[in-house]
């Protein structure tokens, strides 16, 4: 289990053990963690799923996927620091991974 640290748009903040092998979207749905719709399940083709992620974790997340930028640029207000949740897969390396929600998903 890795803790991954939700912070919602308003500030409340969730830490949840998130189960290895896992998306970071998928701890948050699990877990009825507002802020992340995750409409397409996971498929990378909505982007309900955004968040920011804390610049100190952004390098050490896998590169993106052929596609997740398209799909980011279809996400409320995309940062340089956004990524799809669906498309960050939890491990060990992970523990205590920060992720802000945007202030709405579209």
């Amino acid at each position: 289990m890795t803790k991954i640290k939700y912070v919602e748009h308003n500030g409340n903040e969730h830490i949840i053990d998130v189960q290895n092998g896992l998306t970071v979207m998928e701890g948050a749905v699990q877990n009825d963690i507002p802020g992340i719709d995750a409409d397409c399940g996971g498929g990378m083709s909505c982007a309900t799923c955004h968040v920011y992620v804390k610049e100190e974790w952004y390098n050490k997340l896998p590169k993106k996927e052929i596609g997740e930028d398209d799909m980011l640029d279809q996400a409320y207000e995309p940062k340089s620091n956004s990524r799809l949740s669906c498309q960050i897969i939890v491990s060990d390396e992970l523990d205590g991974l920060i992720v802000h929600m945007p202030e709405k998903q579209v």
